[in-house]
């Protein structure tokens, strides 16, 4: 096979509609999402996933977070983690994975908007990139277990990866009209903790009621 070169090397980014290519997902995420704006008091937006793809000379690699055993066969499972309470995730239903799969695909990907967004050339920028995958922290999805001020999910392990990587997360430009809930969660966890295992686990409980509603369909 014939190695990648030139503009090819690099890290592209993907933004994903939450619940693409599933519309009871998608429903739920609406639905979330004009919640949070009337809470906040702000315009609805239309909630994105984000996901990578990775091109060093030696190939390329798709980095994402999906819904634990979701499809068949080798998906480059990197890392597993908790989806809504940490006891949950003793059930494979309520565990999400990291994966950082060599010739993966995006599902969906048909359907991203104002992408692919080309963020780097630098074959050393996306190796690092990628030793940084199995280091991503793995807090509860959906809880804000790190205290950064949102809850944690898709994209701020998306975030994370980009800002350790010096690629400047807080810049990226989502699409028009947009908005990535976890996002700066990503971010400010990269900037105040080394990359490490996930945290401890809480003592407080948590009520099902307080898993945002998109959990019932995705863990993005």
């Amino acid at each position: 096979m014939t190695a990648p070169s030139g503009p090819q090397l690099g890290v592209d980014l993907y933004w994903l509609p939450l619940g693409a290519g599933g519309h009871s997902v998608r429903l739920n995420g609406r639905i979330f999402e004009a919640v949070a704006a009337r809470l906040e008091r702000r315009d609805r937006c239309d909630p994105y996933h984000s996901a990578l793809e990775v091109r060093v000379p030696e190939g390329r690699s798709v980095i994402e977070q999906a819904p634990a055993g979701l499809g068949q066969g080798e998906r480059g499972v990197v890392a597993e983690g908790a989806v809504g309470t940490r006891a949950a995730g003793r059930f494979r239903l309520f565990r999400y994975e990291v994966r950082c799969w060599r010739d993966g695909i995006i599902p969906d990907v048909a359907e991203a908007v104002e992408s692919p967004q080309h963020l780097s050339d630098d074959a050393a920028c996306a190796r690092r990139l990628l030793d940084l995958v199995p280091h991503v922290p793995t807090p509860v999805w959906g809880r804000d277990e790190l205290r950064a001020g949102e809850m944690w999910n898709s994209n701020s392990i998306i975030s994370w990866l980009l800002a350790r990587s010096g690629l400047g997360a807080e810049a990226i430009q989502l699409p028009r009209g947009g908005r990535a809930p976890g996002w700066r969660a990503g971010i400010v966890v990269a900037r105040r903790r080394p990359a490490q295992a996930s945290p401890p686990q809480p003592s407080e409980a948590i009520h099902p009621a307080h898993i945002p509603p998109e959990v019932a369909g995705s863990f993005r």
